[in-house]
């Protein structure tokens, strides 16, 4: 017989109850806790992860009014509101038993039981016990998802070879539990690859839940990711499920890892290894099943040779990866991209008739866009918006500047090379903030990824 998983408490001063019901439970139930002094609820409820209480109403010799049952009842819902209790009550003390179901007892067992009417009721209590867990975690899983509600996400774009390359990737990982680290520059379209991985794989219908870890300060990272205990800190006024516990059996999506602090990298590697989380003060281990895509447009393998990265947690996240190439890598997908989001902008801003000239077009096609897939996003959408007619023209772009300022020197190169000039304005960019990565990525339009990447291609 396959045990039905679930944590059982049962507390009584009679040793003889607690065996007999440990004895009948424990065939259908994988763990069964008995202790004869209800003193020991606050430790237990803090480390073991109970699912239901059974809570005899008397323990004290000569008895039988049933204060001590109604205290530990009312100090129990007091620590967990939501916690199922049963009362094991005898037959005279119905009555009590019936004013504690109105203070929040579940339901009562008569003593002596029938071994049918205690497994009806603990049965019961379970399954309501596991509704309040489901009703809970769904509840902070939808506030999660609607923090997202005004992105909106539709099939990937691009036709390129080197698109379908990344697609190709796609197709062969999604449906496998395995953890997918993809790497791109800013903006292109690394959480889109995510939820497109999610999408084609078997727990779709699961919930997507989006981190960005470049916004969690270390103060919350255990909270958002872990989950916390009511009271474990100022402003925790209610127990909260984590990030893990959201997105299970769906897909955990933690974007920008290579932001992960360094001390902190050693926590979730830990909970990767062991696949299971601990809310924030409270120090019960919970086993989470959740799809781990990872993010990040930092040069993580060059993070590891300079101590910045742990070695082990990059074995553990990229099982496969996927680079997404920037969009100046792939010209041939800029005409699907300005059609996609003309599209949307046009029925976002209710300009149905608009159209765009050859003009503007071309100089869409022919723009670098160190921004990626998002910098076409608002370009697009800041022409549609200051449009005045119905012809949307160059100026609306508002690119016009950039494109003058790229030709304005062109006379400045002996050649027209791609490559050498590419080179040789990296090389300028180095040599004017002294060797500062950081600067001269922001000065050529690159992130300090995408040029550690043009310093090891030219071998500067």
């Amino acid at each position: 017989m396959i045990k039905n998983p679930a944590t059982i408490l049962i507390i009584d001063d009679d040793e003889d109850v607690l065996l007999s019901a440990k004895l009948l439970l424990k065939k259908y139930y994988t763990n069964i806790i008995t202790r004869d002094n209800p003193k020991e609820i606050n430790q237990l409820i803090s480390k073991e992860h109970i699912d239901m209480i059974v809570l005899d109403m008397n323990y004290r010799i000569g008895f039988n009014d049933g204060k001590e049952g109604m205290y530990w009842l009312k100090h129990i819902l007091n620590i967990k509101p939501k916690m199922v209790v049963v009362l094991m009550t005898a037959y005279g003390e119905v009555e009590l038993a019936v004013n504690a179901i109105k203070n929040g007892a579940f339901d009562f067992i008569l003593k002596p039981w029938s071994n049918e009417k205690f497994l009806a009721t603990v049965h019961a209590g379970l399954e309501l016990s596991k509704s309040n867990k489901q009703v809970s975690i769904l509840k902070h899983t939808n506030k999660a998802l609607l923090e997202n509600d005004d992105i909106r996400f539709g099939p990937v774009i691009g036709n390129s070879n080197a698109m379908t390359k990344v697609m190709d990737v796609v197709t062969k990982v999604s449906d496998t539990d395995a953890n997918v680290l993809i790497l791109g520059e800013n903006g292109t379209g690394k959480q889109h690859l995510a939820r497109e991985i999610h999408k084609r794989s078997s727990n779709k219908n699961a919930p997507f839940i989006h981190v960005d870890l470049g916004a969690l300060s270390e103060s919350l990272f255990e909270s958002e990711l872990f989950g916390h205990k009511k009271g474990s800190f100022t402003g925790a006024f209610e127990d909260k499920p984590g990030r893990f516990e959201m997105a299970e059996n769906g897909t955990l999506f933690l974007d920008e890892i290579g932001n992960l602090p360094y001390n902190l990298q050693s926590k979730l590697l830990t909970v990767l290894q062991d696949k299971k989380v601990s809310r924030l003060g409270e120090g019960i281990e919970r086993p989470f099943n959740a799809r781990l895509l990872f993010a990040t447009n930092a040069p993580l393998n060059q993070w590891v040779s300079e101590g910045k990265f742990r070695q082990d947690l990059l074995f553990r996240i990229n099982t496969v990866e996927i680079e997404i190439p920037p969009l100046r890598e792939r010209p041939e997908d800029i005409s699907d991209f300005v059609t996609h989001y003309l599209n949307m902008f046009k029925e976002k801003y209710q300009k149905s008739h608009l159209t765009i000239t050859d003009e503007a077009l071309n100089i869409l096609k022919t723009h670098n866009w160190p921004g990626n897939i998002r910098e076409i996003q608002h370009t697009i959408e800041r022409g549609v918006i200051m449009c005045d007619d119905n012809v949307i023209k160059p100026l609306d772009f508002n690119l016009s500047n950039i494109e003058t300022d790229n030709t304005a020197n062109i006379s400045d190169f002996g050649n027209l090379n791609l490559q050498e000039i590419e080179k040789l304005l990296v090389k300028k960019a180095i040599a004017k903030y002294d060797g500062n990565i950081s600067k001269a990525a922001k000065e050529l339009g690159l992130t300090r990824a995408a040029l550690y990447r043009r310093l090891e291609k030219f071998n500067l």
